[in-house]
């Protein structure tokens, strides 16, 4: 079977909603046993969890922040008793991102996109690598986005963090390599999912509008490339960033 999954332990952070939640189904659909990760909302994870279930195969619930040193080494600990080693990564995990003026942001909020985007890959890769060395089989799949490559604005400490979250998968597909590990990126568009309910419409329209194929993407088309990244069918293929967006890619 194509894209097959079977005998692999999938965690995917922050996905209890969004595209985090589809791809943890997409995942599970394709035979892996799956990490459901959350950190705060407990009622909304029961009932994405819940969701899961229902479309069978093995998963597991975990509460964590993965921004959290000791929260990581928990998760795993976790996970290993009683699924194994975890050997799929899928970073997603995201905090709020609201676009403001640089005069607007404090220190603070950048500190926070970078444990997000650099400090929680560089957890989660640290407390999986021995086990997927040792099985000469990984993959780190790094969620990050257009934004980076569109320099857009008034965004700064997103942008730059995911900046830091592409240059840091980068090197680790060279490091890596030799052990059979490949560290990917997806790079979605705007993909409208439940934390985009109050964007106005005029915004919504404006971005629509610029993208070639004229139809907004949905967490299935983030899914797939996911999968893809996650199977055997990808094994030669490391250090590389699949665009979800439609066309939009002038890079």
């Amino acid at each position: 079977m194509s894209f097959s999954l079977d005998g692999h332990v999938a965690l995917v952070t922050g996905s209890t909603t969004g595209l985090g939640k589809i791809t943890a189904q997409h995942l599970a659909t394709a035979g892996a046993k799956i990490v459901v990760n959350y950190a705060n909302n407990k009622e909304r994870a029961a009932r994405a969890f819940d969701e899961l279930q229902a479309t069978g195969g093995q998963s597991m619930l975990v509460q964590a922040d993965v921004t959290s040193e000791q929260d990581v080494d928990r998760m795993f600990s976790l996970i290993e008793s009683e699924f194994g080693p975890v050997d799929i990564i899928v970073a997603n995990a995201t905090p709020d991102q609201p676009l403001r003026p640089i005069e607007e942001y404090d220190w603070e909020f950048y500190q926070s996109m970078i444990n997000f985007f650099i400090k929680s890959p560089y957890l989660l890769a640290r407390r999986a690598l021995p086990a997927m060395k040792k099985k000469k089989w990984g993959r780190f799949i790094n969620i990050t986005s257009e934004v980076y490559h569109t320099s857009v604005a008034p965004f700064s400490g997103y942008v730059a963090a995911k900046g830091g979250q592409i240059g840091w998968s980068r090197s680790m597909a060279s490091e890596l390599a030799p052990y059979g590990i490949t560290v990917n990126m997806v790079s979605p568009g705007w993909i409208p999912v439940e934390r985009h309910e109050k964007d106005s419409r005029e915004d919504k329209d404006q971005y629509l509008a610029t993208i070639p194929m004229r139809r907004w993407g949905t967490p299935k088309d983030v899914a797939a490339a996911v999968l893809y990244y996650a199977s055997e069918e990808a094994s030669f293929v490391t250090g590389q960033t699949l665009c979800v967006n439609g066309g939009r890619s002038p890079w």
